[in-house]
């Protein structure tokens, strides 16, 4: 039997498999994004998928203890925006999120 990997969520520091969490990542070119996959190259943090645990990240600045620097206003609402529709769609469709 396969062990799956154990991540923690930044926001809520709770355990679980890394196929449950999203994971966000800093690209070497400096630019952030929600890796679906999680194959993407570069810094990555995982978060729960759902709003509360992105919010909780955000006032622990867990994002900038991950990647050791802040990220921008931008590209942060650009995430929250990301987030919500994955979050909605699995909720509509009950999938998983690794396409």
């Amino acid at each position: 039997m396969k062990v799956e990997p154990q991540r923690s969520c930044i926001g809520c520091g709770e355990k679980k498999d890394k196929k449950d969490l999203l994971r966000i990542v800093r690209s070497p070119e400096g630019e952030y994004a929600v890796d679906l996959q999680g194959r993407k190259n570069g810094r990555g943090a995982y978060l729960c998928k759902n709003l509360s645990c992105l919010e909780k990240a955000e006032k622990k600045k867990a994002f900038f203890r991950s990647f050791k620097e802040a990220i921008p206003k931008e590209d942060l609402d650009r995430l929250r925006e990301e987030i919500k529709e994955i979050a909605e769609y699995l909720i509509e469709n009950k999938k998983s999120i690794y396409i």
